[in-house]
């Protein structure tokens, strides 16, 4: 506890300029140890606090991604092995504290604000409400991770002026947190639409604003897709029925308010290498041990559809005369191995396009998600042309995202077995092919796997915690696991379990949660 909810780690960065880490450290010490301070400032601090999550890391894919959720979602193949479907503590202890060193950030933000006189808290609103849509993407995750989480009273040691005794954090409910990051974004999208800034301020903001360079409308596109995604996730909780609905219907009457295409993707972009902000860790943390290996379930269904992204996310094997082959999960360790340490037979990811690429933008959210989400919800409308239009689109947006993040690499590694980029022909080729097909779905349950599916591949290693919520609450595209007989966690969990430094420093607060801390307990939205 005391390295989680209570801590404060370094403020980070202005801008995404030609800089060193050391020019960030210098230039933006830890908050808790400096007299003064600025709402722009801390506000660049806190985007940055949380970059390892955001853009590709060693940490993230390593530590954290290769035993859990990557294998969970099928996105890679791995070799099975005892207890695999515990989430280790390294990871999920690792992504916990991150999160709250994150919030605390976020906690000194509103402070410094807090200190401001009226007249420049609201020159300076625009900091907040940016600063508020971010935490509650990062926070989404965190509670469709773990379920109630300490929130409202957490990160508050700078603020409680150092005083732990008085920041042990209560746990929040997961649908009130969600309630609250709901009602909050549909505010900020209605502020959104009217704020201005006075030129001085916009200059700043640009200069502060790692995501959209200080573009108003770009926050607004991503608050309101931000509002979507949530607001599908609870859409068939009882008590969010109402709600979702209507607010959707709002949303999808007014597309030009969302991310509808690439150029509006919410995403944190590499510009300099050694600025800090670059993906030189992916590489390493995706390819170590062998995490970048293809899974069965996901090559089968590219190979069978002749799916134009596959040869710009995956690399055959050197044996495999240029066949893409993934590993089955359901074979034996021994076999799995074996393949896995004497053959060269098993695909992999494009090392070009992904692990290697040192410009691999922190992706948040893109335009394909959004498609698919509005696809889903025409489709529960009973608009199925709309539907197919929004499922296609998202399609469309997929490919030339895949292509266009390859063309930011600098790398050569891996070529692509074809065609540099697909052509209208095998675009419209793939839409007509069986397992894509909107036509071919007969029924409005299959339309729904139609999807999951293209949502699955879409995110695959590179938006997994949304794979993961979203395979979860849909039950599909559907997996099929070995069984890990020898373990009390046979198949994959619906939750992680909270850090033990929760049951050792802030014991009454986590008992109050105790009897839901199982792998087996579903997330409220969970209901299949």
């Amino acid at each position: 506890m005391k390295k989680t909810i209570f801590a404060m780690s370094a403020a980070a960065v202005l801008s995404i300029t030609a800089c060193t880490k050391t020019d960030f450290k210098n230039a933006y010490p830890d908050p808790s140890k400096v007299n003064s301070t600025t709402v722009a400032k801390q506000f660049s601090g806190f985007l940055y606090s949380n970059i390892g999550y955001i853009v590709p890391s060693y940490t993230e894919y390593f530590v954290v991604l290769r035993i859990t959720l990557d294998p969970y979602t099928q996105a890679t193949g791995f070799a099975n092995a005892a207890n695999q479907y515990i989430p280790g503590a390294s990871a999920t202890s690792g992504y916990w504290d991150s999160y709250y060193n994150f919030l605390a950030q976020y906690r000194e933000l509103q402070k410094v604000y807090a200190q401001l006189s009226t007249a420049d808290q609201a020159a300076s609103r625009i900091y907040m409400v940016a600063a508020t849509i971010f935490l509650y993407d990062e926070t989404q995750k965190m509670v469709d991770l773990y379920g109630d989480i300490p929130f409202t009273e957490a990160g508050m040691l700078s603020t409680d002026g150092g005083n732990y005794s008085a920041t042990y954090a209560k746990y929040d409910k997961a649908e009130d947190i969600y309630t609250k990051m709901l009602d909050d974004l549909k505010g900020f999208s209605s502020e959104l639409s009217s704020i201005s800034l006075s030129a001085g301020t916009q200059a700043t903001f640009k200069n502060q604003d790692l995501i959209y360079k200080g573009s108003i409308t770009g926050w607004a596109k991503y608050c309101n897709s931000l509002r979507l995604r949530l607001l599908t996730r609870v859409s068939g909780v009882a008590s969010f029925q109402s709600r979702a609905k209507s607010e959707i219907a709002d949303i999808a009457a007014n597309t030009n308010t969302l991310i509808a295409s690439n150029s509006d993707n919410a995403q944190i972009n590499v510009y300099t290498l050694g600025s800090g902000i670059d993906a030189s860790g992916f590489r390493s943390g995706l390819e170590d041990w062998n995490g970048n290996l293809a899974g069965k379930a996901m090559i089968d269904h590219m190979n069978t559809n002749a799916d134009p992204r596959l040869r710009v996310l995956f690399r055959a094997g050197d044996s495999a005369k240029g066949k893409y082959i993934g590993l089955d999960p359901t074979l034996d360790a021994s076999t799995q191995n074996n393949l896995i340490a004497n053959t060269s037979t098993l695909a992999i990811y494009n090392r070009t396009t992904t692990s290697r690429n040192k410009y691999f933008p922190g992706v948040l959210m893109n335009a394909a998600e959004v498609s698919y989400l509005l696809a889903e919800y025409n489709l529960g409308a009973g608009n199925d042309a709309a539907a197919k239009t929004a499922y296609e689109t998202g399609i469309q947006q997929s490919i030339a995202y895949y292509y266009a993040i390859r063309a930011l690499s600098a790398d050569n590694t891996d070529s692509i077995a074809g065609a540099a980029t697909p052509s209208a022909a095998e675009i419209t080729a793939y839409l007509a092919s069986p397992g894509v097909s909107w036509s071919s779905a007969t029924t409005a349950a299959a339309k729904l796997n139609l999807i999951a599916t293209q949502k699955w591949l879409h995110f695959n290693v590179i938006q997994p915690f949304e794979s993961w919520s979203e395979t979860r609450r849909l039950d599909a595209p559907a997996f099929t696991f070995w069984t890990d007989n020898s373990s009390i966690q046979k198949t994959p969990p619906h939750r992680w379990l909270y850090p033990t430094s929760e049951n050792t420093y802030n014991t009454k607060n986590y008992q109050a949660v105790q009897a839901n801390d199982k792998l087996d307990t579903k997330i409220f939205w969970d209901l299949q």
